[in-house]
């Protein structure tokens, strides 16, 4: 029981640490292009930064440690969905401009510094980690309602007749 406590509670400081990592470099990416015209081609960005929002906004609700955090990991899975799908198109974009090498080539990834691409490549890996941190936490909120859905069963199938 405290074990799920103490994971659930690393994994959302997780969440919460990468989500608002992508939102910081995304949101000066999209600061340096607000005034030109390619708001349409940019908008792979915009929606990584809304994902973000909306992950920082859940990760901080569910931080603090009670049983009623377990119970929302339908949003966990839905919330992991969309990080992938934003790793996804911001891998693609990548792929498509070819400017920075390829994807995987993490020797120039930077989150401080000039480098464009090296802010693009963080901007990838912590989506991705930020994927897999509510991934897991589905999956142990999944286990976790599955444990307690079998304990009230059993609880009361079998009351004594006495």
């Amino acid at each position: 029981m405290i074990l799920t406590d103490l994971a659930s509670m690393i994994l959302r400081l997780a969440e919460l640490v990468f989500a608002a990592i992508v939102a910081a470099i995304n949101g000066q990416y999209l600061h340096t292009i607000s005034h030109t015209s390619t708001h349409w081609q940019q908008a792979r960005f915009i929606y990584t930064e809304v994902v973000a929002g909306v992950a920082i906004f859940f990760a901080l609700v569910w931080l603090f440690p009670f049983s009623g955090s377990f119970v929302h990991w339908p949003m966990d899975l839905f919330i992991s969905a969309c990080w992938f799908a934003a790793f996804g198109v911001l891998v693609h974009y990548l792929n498509v401009a070819g400017v920075c090498g390829y994807v995987f080539s993490w020797s120039e990834v930077t989150i401080r510094g000039d480098s464009p691409c090296g802010k693009f490549k963080a901007v990838i890996a912590f989506a991705f980690l930020s994927a897999i941190c509510w991934l897991v936490s589905s999956i142990i909120g999944l286990m976790w309602v599955r444990d307690h859905e079998n304990r009230y069963r059993r609880r009361t199938w079998y009351r004594s007749r006495v």
